[in-house]
């Protein structure tokens, strides 16, 4: 994902991201309990920062774990996190910790993605939603966004596309301000420069799973959401779904920092009626 020059230096990079936080020398040194005076040094090349001081100011600058590493490295120190393969035994526990919660969420969907949305475990709410999928979409790596937006994915299927297609383009830019990855900017190239899906033709609008939960989005629901939901076609009727994200809280190893859980809640109880006789 992202890489940085061991050439470029400590204090540029710390420059770069202090910057990219709007943030003074002074307003850092604050929260860091140290001076602008050194700040600047440290910026300059004119100080040597030590390894917890580039921890300490890695910290109070929300800079990324793999960023982090890539900091130290350009100090002339050994990276501090650990990058460990998601398959590696050593991730037993939580590979079966996912795992339980997928199924455990079961019958609605819930997907585990890294930090470029690629998917490395899903449970079947989410493969309910791939049924019928093309075969080149779903040939591994399976990537989310790609699966979404692609106007061979599901995208001719969601209802409120515009809008949801606008909400995961937004989610993908906040990502790119905060991080420095170019696989994740390639990524919102590709998937912003699909052709938008034409919205469902009138004569194969869905009939409702219940009391108005077919109605296209601009008719607006009987009852309000919320928050913006998915509104998705699916064996002959809308599911409507809002998502939530979820990461590891102060990670200490790369694969685990870029991992994110999706899990979607059902927006109305003609959904989860639905979910819950498909499930029996």
């Amino acid at each position: 994902m992202t890489t940085a020059s061991l050439d470029t230096g400590v204090g540029p990079l710390l420059r770069g991201w202090r910057e990219r936080r709007r943030l003074s020398q002074l307003e850092l040194a604050l929260r860091a309990d140290s001076s602008a005076r050194h700040i600047s040094f440290i910026e300059t090349g004119r100080s040597r920062p030590s390894e917890p001081m580039i921890l300490k100011l890695a910290e109070h600058l929300e800079i990324p774990v793999r960023d982090r590493n890539a900091l130290l490295l350009a100090a002339g120190y050994a990276p501090h996190y650990s990058e460990t393969s998601l398959g590696d035994p050593a991730m037993g526990a939580l590979r079966e910790g996912i795992e339980r919660l997928l199924r455990g969420y079961e019958p609605y969907p819930a997907v585990v993605v890294d930090g470029c949305y690629n998917v490395l475990a899903a449970n079947e709410g989410i493969l309910m939603l791939l049924e019928g999928l093309p075969e080149h979409l779903l040939t591994p790596p399976l990537n989310a966004m790609r699966l979404t937006l692609h106007p061979q994915g599901m995208a001719p299927r969601i209802r409120n596309l515009a809008e949801w297609r606008g909400h995961l383009l937004v989610q993908m830019e906040r990502q790119i301000a905060h991080l420095r990855s170019e696989s994740l900017r390639a990524l919102y190239e590709e998937v912003a420069a699909y052709p938008v899906a034409s919205a469902v033709p009138e004569d194969r609008a869905a009939p409702a799973a219940g009391n108005g939960a077919g109605r296209p989005p601009e008719d607006g629901p009987d009852h309000p959401y919320f928050a913006l939901p998915l509104q998705i076609e699916h064996d002959g009727r809308v599911l409507s779904f809002v998502s939530s994200i979820s990461t590891f809280n102060t990670p200490m190893d790369v694969t685990v920092s870029e991992l994110a859980i999706e899990t979607f809640l059902p927006a109305d109880a003609e959904t989860v009626a639905y979910l819950g006789r498909r499930g029996r």
